[in-house]
């Protein structure tokens, strides 16, 4: 038997009151709002409705256990990205979405880029970066490979402000590895580009609609998906596990959370 590393991050609705005011427009990739509804209370009151009957009827004088989840965003927690997330156009053609992915592209060999001696937060990770991580690797990016940024971001959790100041991919690296053949990219960031308040000031320095979300965009190009809100890659060997990413089997969209899971060998 394999053994199981989760990569997928707890989704906690806690941790959506933790986000920046800059950032309060992207909550809903935290976590759901979760409403719980407690056998002893609410769940009680469910099949009480359901049934017709009186607490002195159920055992304990308890109902179910029921959760109803709200504003969720098809983006929340670790998830993956559907090309439809870049545009609607990917390689000239229709770009697909999370239910056209069939589950053997997801499910694939997958390698640790350890960057951490190469980034700086808040900034964009370079090629440059990308090529020693790779050289450190032993292992070259080969087609339809998996491949996992570990920025370091593990060392910080929510309520760190360092957590919103993750090093993130510009167009030109993401097309390098794409380039290389990975079909499969992922992140232990918050998100796969530099950080939106960094974008965002960039742009409007400089005018330059190219540091709009240039890491996604650059799908545009060649097809990929993104992997975001990894965790425990530091559990990882550098290369030789396959990893499968499982979205939620969800119609037409353009991303869907995700349980993530490496199988190493035993």
């Amino acid at each position: 038997m394999p053994r199981l590393v989760d990569l997928s991050r707890l989704m906690d609705p806690a941790n959506r009151d933790l986000m920046p005011p800059e950032l309060e427009f992207l909550k809903t990739i935290i976590a759901p709002d979760i409403e719980y509804l407690n056998p002893a209370d609410k769940g009680l009151d469910r099949v009480i409705g359901a049934f017709g009957c009186t607490p002195e009827d159920l055992p304990d004088h308890q109902g179910w256990g029921e959760d109803w989840m709200h504003m969720m965003n098809t983006h929340c927690g670790t998830h993956v990205d559907a090309p439809l997330h870049s545009g609607n156009t990917i390689e000239g053609k229709p770009a697909r979405t999370i239910s056209d992915i069939p589950l053997d592209e997801l499910y694939r060999p997958g390698m640790v880029l350890d960057l951490r001696e190469h980034v700086q937060p808040a900034t964009g990770i370079t090629v440059t970066a990308l090529e020693a991580a790779i050289a450190a690797n032993g292992k070259p990016v080969e087609p339809g490979d998996a491949v996992l940024l570990r920025t370091g971001q593990e060392r910080y959790s929510m309520s760190d402000p360092e957590f919103f100041q993750y090093p993130g991919m510009t167009g030109e690296g993401t097309r390098y590895l794409t380039g290389l053949g990975a079909t499969v990219l992922g992140t232990d960031a918050l998100a796969w580009d530099r950080p939106f308040p960094v974008m965002r000031k960039a742009f409007e320095d400089t005018g330059d609609r190219n540091e709009i979300w240039d890491g996604h965009f650059a799908i545009r190009d060649r097809e990929a998906f993104i992997v975001q809100q990894m965790v425990n890659l530091a559990d990882l060997p550098p290369n030789g596990f396959t990893v499968g990413f499982f979205p939620i089997h969800l119609a037409r969209t353009s991303a869907a959370p995700a349980r993530v899971v490496a199988f190493l060998p035993d």
